[in-house]
């Protein structure tokens, strides 16, 4: 079979074939509704048409702000169909962030659910180059536009312009990097195509299998592996808007899915359901763990109560996402990441991007035409992210004699909560803006369920007096959910070096040992 980035020129001509070919058969299964592949295809065409007729061109940015729904599906693929980008937006984020990541992009447009409408109410006065916004839902804002009118008012076809596939950006994923500040990773349509046929080589899924997609389709795996994938073969998609345990486990039994893409946390909370769901997840073939090392008591437990495996793999939001798995069906090696996949090449490398030998623990390093075409209108930091035709991942690892890697740590700066990045220098911005604060270092801590959370230490101004309550408050206003710091402890003062420079590693042994 020839290569799904040679049968395609674009991601829209994709869903096209698949609508073709499978008509009728479910697309998207939502609260127990189901989009069929015509459907779907319908919707995103009138989605393009609308754009259109609202100016957008090729190369043009919109936002898309929604939860896991047939709703993200179409307005994703509606948009790249024009030629334009889609810029998805982290549902956790803050007001603040979301402006940023608006602003920075130059959207031109948004799509939002209604539940999100607050935020929107707050920064859509600092939102200039937003020429029409569109809600998912209802809403009170001004001149929203609600999709109902634009399923209601144009038309189920549309032509698919030409597409540079090398060339033409699909999506703007933000991320960040040392700096903590965000940075658009811009993936064309051929970085997209290349990995999901990576993808569809090591999973070797078809039209009979159901992705149980939970993992949000604003981040990069759930995009690539939890919706393009089973698009690009005419699977289904179970697709939940949010993580409980108990919902997921109901709808899996359901919908009987076939596969189970999530981050550590969501194993562990499955795996401490009550008896009664072992069922419920028997038609499963397999799972995929990615975000986070799995930690091997939840493993076992989650793989003793459901007698189905768990395969990890990894990879960054720069690579499309995916860069390495273990092998489905194959030998599976506990506490490594796996393989590279088909078609993408990893080394490990030191501090001058020279070759390590086979057990040397050097940083990470990919090369592919998954990896991204650089960061949005950030031309030193895509140049410093690079050795060569390497993507620097920042993780520290090593690789054995089989070519199975495995990641020691993290050299970039951050800390992961259930998956999603947290970096403590756009944590530390945010505590510094308040009036008692004089110094601030964030540093992770162990959570059982998170695997890590913020932990912030404090130097206030002398003679304030501010409580944790208080700062964690403060920041709930400025912060997403996952980046509000879960411990606050109050110091003398920071561990710094000769230069100035905080010494977080005595804060990340221990708070108690550094001061005695």
């Amino acid at each position: 079979m020839r290569p799904l980035f040679e049968q395609f020129n674009s991601l829209g001509r994709m869903l096209q074939a698949s609508a073709i070919r499978y008509k009728q058969h479910p697309a998207v299964i939502f609260h127990h509704q189901i989009t069929t592949y015509e459907q779907l295809e319908y919707l995103s065409n009138q989605i393009a048409n609308f754009l259109l007729d609202k100016g957008i061109q090729k190369k043009d940015r919109v936002g898309l702000y929604c939860i896991n729904s047939p709703y993200f599906i179409a307005v994703y693929f509606g948009i790249v169909k024009t030629g334009a980008t889609v810029v998805p937006i982290n549902l956790l984020l803050s007001g603040e962030e979301i402006q940023f990541i608006l602003s920075d992009s130059g959207a031109k447009g948004l799509f939002y659910f209604e539940a999100f409408e607050n935020n929107i109410h707050l920064i859509r006065d600092n939102l200039p180059d937003i020429k029409f916004m569109v809600v998912i839902g209802k809403s009170s804002i001004d001149e929203t536009i609600p999709i109902e009118k634009i399923i209601k008012d144009y038309h189920p076809s549309f032509k698919i312009p030409e597409i540079d596939q090398k060339e033409d950006v699909a999506a703007i994923l933000y991320t960040s990097g040392t700096t903590g500040y965000p940075k658009g990773a811009m993936l064309t349509h051929r970085n997209l195509l290349f990995n999901v046929n990576s993808i569809l080589q090591v999973l070797k899924i078809d039209e009979k299998d159901i992705f149980l997609t939970v993992l949000p389709l604003f981040h990069a795996f759930g995009a690539t592996a939890g919706m393009i994938s089973p698009i690009a073969v005419g699977a289904k998609i179970a697709a939940v808007p949010k993580f409980a345990p108990v919902e997921v486990a109901e709808v899996i039994k359901e919908t009987k899915s076939t596969i189970f893409l999530g981050v550590p946390s969501m194993y562990k909370l499955l795996s401490d359901l009550p008896d009664e769901y072992n069922s419920h997840l028997s038609s499963l073939r397999f799972c995929i763990s990615g975000g986070d090392a799995l930690p091997l008591e939840t493993l076992k437990k989650f793989e003793e109560k459901y007698k189905v495996l768990i395969y990890e793999g990894d990879g960054p939001t720069e690579c499309s996402p995916v860069t390495a798995v273990n092998p489905i069906g194959g030998k599976r090696k506990i506490a490594s990441i796996g393989k590279a996949v088909p078609g993408v090449d990893i080394k490990i490398v030191d501090d001058n991007g020279n070759e390590l030998k086979t057990g040397e623990i050097g940083e990470i390093v990919v090369k592919g035409e998954n990896v991204m075409k650089g960061y949005f209108n950030r031309p030193e930091e895509t140049k410093e992210a690079f050795w060569g035709e390497y993507f620097r991942t920042g993780d520290m690892g090593y690789k054995d004699q089989e070519d199975y890697f495995y990641i020691v740590d993290r050299k970039k700066d951050m800390i992961i909560v259930s998956g999603m990045n947290v970096y403590p220098r756009m944590v530390e911005n945010v505590i510094r803006r308040h009036p008692a604060v004089a110094e601030v270092a964030v540093v992770p801590a162990p959570h059982p369920l998170h695997n890590e959370v913020p932990r912030a230490v404090i130097v206030l101004k002398e003679g304030e007096t501010v409580t944790a309550k208080e700062i964690i408050h403060f920041c709930s206003k400025h912060l997403g959910r996952h980046e509000i710091p879960r411990i606050v402890e109050f110091v003398p003062e920071l561990p710094k070096t000769p230069t100035g420079k905080v010494l977080k590693r005595l804060l990340k042994t221990g708070i108690k040992k550094f001061y005695e």
